[in-house]
């Protein structure tokens, strides 16, 4: 495939994920004092499983940790996942502001982490206020990009060095993680110049890289001793397959398995698109690891 052709595959598959107008909750919560300290809740509205109380799937969005992009893209996947019977929690968190080369600054330190971990710490709390036919015990956390590092991230914080002000003692209540397309090795990101530098920005520029690495790549987090699904397309021209496989070779030598889900002629966008073949199969790894 020429690279006209995988750009101009991209475009198609980038428009018709934001082709689908943003669906509203059923409720939101504030996890903070902050605006967009925020959750939105979806009831679910079909069955899955073997019956009984939905399992709760959190969401964490994408979009570089750049402030443009918020939760209300990933609104219509939260509903499909909803239809499939699950419970779900859509987190915004804060992220980047002002300028950097033209374009918005990826994430803010420590903000965009102590958001993530707030909303998680929260969230057994909320979800039995907001989603009361639930089951908070079977919890699955899903993020896509720049949501799929976050996602790997919050299931290690019992790994985080000591001095983190995000460590726990114990690893997080999760049935599992499925992150999608995830930027899950910064440092392989950052080679990669992925999202545009969003990597090394995320941790606050040249100065800060090397010495915050530790407290916010997810391959440097591991075993977590927590069921993990990687999901990638093979034809991501945004978060390449070299990043998914950078972690999943890490966890490897950490003696963890973490399963690696490959999707023939899939970018970057089919996985968070209802209309999407791939999307269905990301429901699919939730479910394995939520029921």
């Amino acid at each position: 495939m020429t690279d006209d052709v995988a750009a101009a595959r991209a475009a198609a598959e980038e428009e018709s994920a934001f082709s689908h107008p943003p669906v509203d909750p059923d409720a939101t919560a504030a996890y903070g004092d902050d605006p967009d300290q925020l959750i939105d809740f979806y009831v679910p509205r079909g069955t899955g499983g073997p019956g009984g109380p939905a399992p709760v799937v959190v969401v964490l969005h994408g979009g570089s940790w750049r402030a443009p992009y918020d939760r209300r893209h990933i609104s219509p996947f939260a509903a499909f996942l909803a239809r499939r019977g699950f419970a779900v929690a859509s987190v915004e968190y804060r992220r980047g502001t002002g300028e950097a080369g033209g374009g918005p600054v990826a994430g803010r330190w420590p903000d965009t982490f102590d958001d993530v971990a707030a909303a998680l710490d929260a969230l057994p709390e909320l979800v039995r206020l907001h989603l009361p036919q639930a089951d908070p015990r079977r919890t699955v956390v899903t993020g896509h990009s720049a949501g799929g590092h976050l996602a790997l991230w919050a299931a290690a914080r019992h790994l985080l060095p000591a001095d983190a002000p995000w460590r726990t003692d114990r690893p997080a209540p999760l049935r599992g993680v499925v992150a999608l397309a995830p930027i899950a090795d910064l440092a392989v990101a950052d080679k990669l110049d992925v999202c545009g530098g969003a990597a090394r920005q995320l941790l606050g520029g040249d100065d800060g890289f090397a010495e915050r690495r530790p407290y916010a790549d997810p391959a440097l987090l591991l075993p977590t001793g927590i069921a993990t699904t990687l999901v990638q397309g093979r034809t991501d021209v945004d978060v390449p397959l070299p990043v998914a496989e950078a972690y999943a070779d890490a966890a490897a030598k950490a003696g963890e398995v973490v399963g690696l889900t490959l999707l023939e002629d899939v970018g970057h966008f089919p996985l968070i698109d209802p209309a999407a073949d791939a999307c269905a199969v990301v429901a699919e790894e939730i479910a394995q690891l939520a029921w």
